[in-house]
């Protein structure tokens, strides 16, 4: 594999290039290094059709949570330009009623430009509990949903709870696939990535003890040497 191919890193809800700091120079050595906007359609297919329109013409892909979404949507829509692919902390399933039940109070907060409170609630589910009283954490969270802004992320609610069911479409995915997950991720849980992982020919899957949701910040270092190892294959 020629180690000058791109590397495109998707972020996820609320999220900015920041979810990736730790591993963007990591990854530099394998080749340039692109983070997708995610903010500017309000569905999964939109958003990936943009990222596409703007990548490429052949790179790895990585997506965390939302970005996960997105990075099977452009797997769906361009098989042949991945080359490799990791998805992070995410699921293949659709939106249920009762998700999007939960997703509506906060939706209202970001619609009256409230969205910095977005995080009070998602704080204790994003992180895990050993980490809850990281307060450098907790400013790089609260950094990235500012970046993203109130409007972007009404959009990224409306792509989320509109977007499709993953699960009969991963046996088609003919690229190498990694699928990391924190053993104690409480949005997308161990179970949601198995099932990734069980549905796709040949995928493997790392868990990652004493982490949460948000992988690539809570375990850097052993979030950067996997997807330096898997893109290097």
């Amino acid at each position: 594999m020629s180690h000058s191919l791109p590397t495109l890193l998707v972020p996820g809800l609320a999220c900015s290039a920041r979810l990736y700091a730790p591993q963007i120079p990591a990854l530099w050595q394998l080749g340039p290094v692109m983070v997708a906007d995610n903010t500017a359609d309000d569905s999964v297919a939109g958003i990936a059709r943009t990222i596409l329109a703007n990548a490429p013409p052949r790179f790895r892909l990585a997506g965390l949570s939302m970005g996960g979404y997105i990075s099977l949507e452009i797997v769906r829509q361009a098989p042949d330009r991945v080359e490799r692919l990791a998805l992070l902390d995410t699921s293949a399933r659709p939106e249920t009623p009762e998700q999007t039940q939960r997703r509506l109070p906060l939706i209202k907060l970001a619609k009256a430009g409230r969205h910095l409170e977005i995080n009070n609630t998602l704080w204790p589910v994003l992180v895990h509990a050993s980490r809850h009283g990281d307060r450098e954490l907790r400013a790089t969270v609260d950094a990235m949903m500012i970046e993203t802004g109130a409007e972007a992320v009404v959009r990224q609610f409306q792509a989320i709870i509109s977007r499709v069911d993953s699960r009969p479409t991963l046996p088609a995915i003919r690229c190498p696939t990694l699928v990391i997950v924190g053993e104690g991720d409480q949005i997308t849980p161990v179970e949601f990535n198995r099932e990734i992982a069980a549905g796709i020919p040949g995928a493997r899957l790392e868990i990652l003890p004493a982490c949460g949701h948000l992988s690539t910040l809570e375990k850097p270092d052993e979030v950067s040497k996997l997807l330096v190892t898997w893109f290097s294959e």
